[in-house]
């Protein structure tokens, strides 16, 4: 299905839907740093039954107006690490690449089984350490290469089975890197632009974008990250870990539920 047939198909309430995942994203967005594709795509689907190629396009197309607010929000409060944030970016936009190559060749459910179990180590530790709020991101030659890899694993699993970015960015940051929770959000977002740019205009280029749904759901988006990210500097530390933990319980649960059905197939 292509972008052009999701709009013939489209019905009004659909344009109330958009306006819903798009509040929803932009808020989870601000709040958790991330691109809030994990709810667009999986909403698309669910509500709206785009196919995953089309509602993934359009979810990344979504998330570059989604993550510049966000980007701007947590700069305003000296949030943002920005030339890391380019450096991982660099990183995500060749691993995507990478990912997309190697998505023929790699078995779908060892990979989700995989990312399951990376998001339980992840939850566990959000449960040990508490980033500081006066922490910061230190650029160093290790730190430099460091993120490189960071960025290529992050693109490689983004390229294989479309999760990535904030979900794997973020906890990072804050875990080996020691970054303090806000700026691991805020540099987070800010790595998400180029990268979703560079899928978006491959995207666009097979036509697997609906330009009409990603633009009212990143525009509906933008109204609402901008008090996620606020919200964000409210809640204590501890809280924020664990309101993230929620967040990456809940992507546990959808990758596992995927991996079976697809070991059953």
């Amino acid at each position: 299905m292509t972008s052009e047939d999701q709009a013939i198909t489209r019905e009004p309430r659909a344009y109330f839907t958009f306006i819903f995942i798009g509040l929803s994203a932009g808020l989870l967005s601000g709040l958790f740093g991330v691109g809030g594709g994990t709810v667009i795509l999986p909403l698309l689907v669910l509500m709206l039954h785009y196919n995953q190629r089309l509602g993934a396009g359009t979810s990344l197309a979504a998330i570059v107006p989604t993550a510049s607010v966000g980007v701007i929000s947590y700069a305003l409060s000296g949030a943002v690490a920005w030339i890391p944030a380019l450096i991982l970016a660099g990183g995500a936009v060749i691993g995507a690449q990478i990912g997309t190559r190697l998505l023929p060749k790699v078995s779908q459910s060892a990979l989700r089984w995989g990312f399951v179990g990376f998001l339980v180590i992840v939850i566990v530790s959000l449960f040990v350490v508490i980033p500081s709020r006066d922490a910061e991101l230190i650029l160093n030659w290790g730190n430099g290469i460091g993120l490189v890899g960071v960025g290529l694993v992050t693109g490689i699993i983004a390229g294989l089975i479309g999760v990535g970015g904030g979900v794997i960015v973020v906890p990072v940051l804050m875990l080996v890197f020691g970054t303090s929770d806000l700026v691991a959000k805020g540099t987070s977002l800010l790595m998400m632009i180029p990268t979703a740019l560079s899928g978006t205009i491959g995207n666009l280029r097979h036509r697997n974008v609906d330009l009409v749904a990603a633009g009212i759901i990143g525009l509906s988006a933008c109204t609402t990250t901008a008090l996620g990210a606020w919200l964000a500097t409210l809640v204590d530390p501890f809280v924020g870990n664990m309101l993230f933990a929620g967040y990456l319980l809940f992507i546990a649960v959808q990758m596992t539920i995927k991996a079976i059905r697809g070991r059953r197939r």
